[in-house]
């Protein structure tokens, strides 16, 4: 699938975003290790997060889905049976990294695979602190890369500081922290997504988070069955919002998105950088805040991103380059090494397609600096086979003269289906919902310095 996006015109619209992706993997594999029946509303079905309801199916889960965002999940009460089959987890590294906790604490033996790009991916941060925790991983590719062998159980609970700032790493740990003698304690250099937190408290189990971002869990406890409905995902909402933004008087309002603020780093660069934006909570009910974002464009600035920010921004990294190339001035991206190791390189990615438009950049070992504002120009440019990269370019073709084509597209359907059809609202002013401006009823969101 190719990507064909023109210049937008004015930006009024009013949308709502499919479910969190990272809250969607945290809430079924829960549920399915719950004691009874839980119905999960709002759930991306996504290819990635598909991977994850399938494997848990391979490990004998029984879940019904009704409706393509509705799962029916029968818990099993931590007691998963062996599977028949190697469980491939596609390109969905979150599937991989949480299916390696689960599966440490079985004591059975499990094979998980990915595709040719999931394969490239280091599984070393997983594999290491499982094995103290007494699994058996062993990485058959080169390099502590995918498959992954695993025969778990009899795991007991450990203290471990992540080297690297990683919510995924400290998903797998939690989730092995429930077959594990003891408590299991994870600290973490700087905060990252605390949703397997507030997904484990939701369903009773017990754990707690000090002042030192250091979260414990403790072993032998069986999550409760509950029903939960899944917010937008922020992060989707991130490409739309950035649209906005980067237009003088664009305006989006985006409702029943989740605003967790370990998830709305981006809300307080765009403030930063001199958009306008606002954000109210309508809902806690089920721990996971949601709420309305709204977004009204101004001429942006160029900013610093980096340090302590950078884990809450990792996602989002893509499309703030893109508003970085538009915005004036400089903008440096710093400390986010990580993005090397994504589905591509996402650092060489972006810098690659800001040239192929027409954007000056430099890129740096852990970052970029990017000179604007760019004219930019339609051209073709590659999604590298990455969701985010795609999408951002495709944001990008809002804001260039003439056409732009996004190459090898489907790989957005890992995160975001029905993308190309918001963004062809977004250049049909025809097809647009109008929104009423509701931004003298919302407090600012918070500024976040770097």
């Amino acid at each position: 699938m190719e990507l064909r996006v023109k210049r937008a015109p004015r930006i009024d619209l009013e949308i709502t975003v499919p479910g969190d992706k990272s809250i969607s993997h945290r809430a079924v594999i829960i549920a399915a290790l719950s004691n009874g029946v839980c119905t999960l509303r709002g759930f991306l079905p996504s290819e990635d997060c598909m991977h994850t309801v399938n494997a848990l199916r391979t490990l004998g889960v029984r879940i019904e889905q009704p409706e393509p965002d509705t799962l029916i999940v029968h818990g099993k009460k931590r007691v998963l049976t062996p599977p028949k089959k190697e469980i491939d987890c596609g390109n969905s590294g979150t599937t991989m990294r949480l299916l390696a906790g689960l599966l440490a604490g079985q004591t059975f033996e499990s094979r998980l695979v990915g595709d040719a790009r999931l394969s490239r991916r280091p599984m070393d941060r997983v594999i290491a602190p499982l094995g103290k925790m007494g699994a058996n991983i062993v990485a058959e590719g080169p390099e502590e890369t995918p498959p992954l062998r695993i025969h778990g159980g009899s795991l007991r609970g450990i203290r471990y500081g992540l080297p690297v700032a990683s919510a995924q790493v400290k998903s797998a740990l939690l989730l092995a922290g429930l077959f594990a003698k003891g408590k299991t304690t994870v600290e973490e250099p700087v905060p990252t997504r605390n949703h397997t937190e507030l997904m484990l408290n939701y369903f009773l189990v017990r754990t707690v988070k000090d002042e030192n971002d250091t979260v414990t869990v403790f072993g032998d406890q069986v999550p409760e069955s509950r029903d939960f409905t899944i917010p937008g995902d922020i992060s989707s909402a991130a490409f739309w919002l950035v649209a906005a933004a980067v237009q003088p008087r664009g305006h989006l309002l985006v409702r029943d998105v989740g605003l967790n603020n370990t998830r709305t780093a981006l809300l307080g660069v765009l403030l930063r950088m001199g958009a306008q934006v606002r954000e109210a909570i309508e809902d806690v009910d089920q721990l996971e805040p949601r709420g309305i974002v709204e977004v009204t464009g101004f001429p942006l600035k160029g900013t610093v991103i980096q340090g302590r920010e950078v884990p809450q921004l990792i996602d989002e990294l893509p499309i703030l380059a893109v508003a970085g190339a538009l915005a004036d001035g400089k903008t440096i991206i710093r400390h986010a090494g990580e993005l090397r190791v994504k589905e591509t390189d996402r650092i060489a990615a972006i810098a690659h397609n800001l040239r192929t438009m027409g954007a000056q950049v430099s890129e740096l070992t852990d970052g970029l600096e990017i000179y604007g504002p760019a004219p930019l120009h339609g051209a073709r440019v590659a999604s590298f086979g990455d969701h985010r990269i795609a999408m951002a370019f495709g944001i990008a073709g809002l804001f260039a003269e003439g056409e732009t084509i996004v190459q090898d597209a489907d790989c957005i359907r890992e995160s975001y289906p029905r993308f190309e059809t918001v963004l062809e609202e977004f250049t049909n002013p025809k097809r647009m919902q109008i929104s009423t401006p509701v931004i003298g009823s919302l407090s600012p969101a918070p500024v976040e310095e770097a």
